[in-house]
């Protein structure tokens, strides 16, 4: 991509009625999450979230304050999960709670998601048993998507209420 193209992507673009703009976030929240968690493919996060992408955990604080910054970290995160790495074989994913999603329109500029997910780990199995998806917790979040001519750039993420199937 060039960098005129780059820079027009940027801009700001007008928000599009309601239900595009429901049906774009939902798109771009259920892209990201899954290149994150399933899928680890750094790449396709570069491409969802804004240049000054920042991230905020209620169980670590600032995780981080650039996109550049979050997408080096999901990739070593993956390269751990790659054959020979520490954490090999290791898979995850997120499934957004059904009718938790509420998307406001933030004046002409974007929007702010909020929602409900659970986690699983998948589960190889010991013996006799097969192997499946273990539900490991749950958490709420806050998406803040600036609206470019491109769609949807994630800007800002709060990730809290962080509890496991135990607690």
């Amino acid at each position: 991509m060039t960098i005129a193209l780059l820079l027009a992507a940027a801009q700001a673009a007008s928000l599009p009625p309601m239900p595009e703009l429901e049906r774009a976030i939902a798109a771009a929240d259920a892209r990201l999450f899954r290149a994150a968690f399933e899928d680890c493919a750094p790449a396709v996060l570069a491409e969802v979230l804004a240049p000054e992408f920042a991230m905020y955990h209620d169980r670590g604080g600032k995780v981080t304050g650039s996109r550049d910054a979050f997408v080096a970290r999901v990739a070593e995160q993956c390269a751990a999960r790659a054959p020979g790495g520490a954490n090999a074989g290791y898979r995850n994913r997120r499934a957004l709670v059904p009718g938790s999603r509420t998307i406001r329109p933030m004046g002409d500029w974007g929007a702010l998601e909020e929602a409900s997910h659970v986690f699983y780990e998948w589960d190889s199995g010991g013996e006799g048993e097969s192997p499946q998806w273990q539900l490991v917790g749950g958490a709420r979040y806050m998406h803040l998507w600036q609206w470019t001519a491109a769609g949807p750039r994630l800007l800002t993420s709060y990730s809290y209420d962080h509890a496991g199937v135990e607690e």
